[in-house]
């Protein structure tokens, strides 16, 4: 069995802005948290969790999704060998939320693994 979509992930410019759009167009439950810079979890209503939050930086608001695996250092060699990059290492989330890494595939789309 494929390893599935755990988490999305929306960033913008304009981060109040992006969850009050996406809270209002599909009923999804937005708390952002000003511990966490104005990052919200989402509740989507189907098991899949989300998050919008703002940009790191100019040019990099967009959609990414999150695959839920075992060993985030094994996904990003793999992902490296099938011609991808790494982009952000094997980072701790704070509280109980575990681990993630960020890798592009062969594209340049930044694709998310947590565990």
């Amino acid at each position: 069995m494929g390893k599935p979509v755990a988490f999305s992930e929306v960033t913008s410019a304009d981060a109040e802005r992006a969850q009050k759009f996406y809270a209002e167009l599909f009923d999804w439950k937005v708390d952002a948290d000003p511990a966490m810079g104005g990052y919200a979890l989402v509740d989507t209503g189907d098991g899949i969790g989300g998050g919008i939050g703002p940009a790191a930086a100019p040019g990099e608001a967009g959609v990414k999704i999150y695959m839920r695996v075992g060993d985030l250092d094994g996904y990003l060699d793999r992902a490296e060998g099938l011609g991808g990059k790494r982009l952000v290492p094997p980072t701790d989330l704070p509280g109980d939320f575990g681990r993630f890494a960020i890798f592009t595939d062969p594209d340049g789309n930044a694709v998310g693994l947590w565990a």
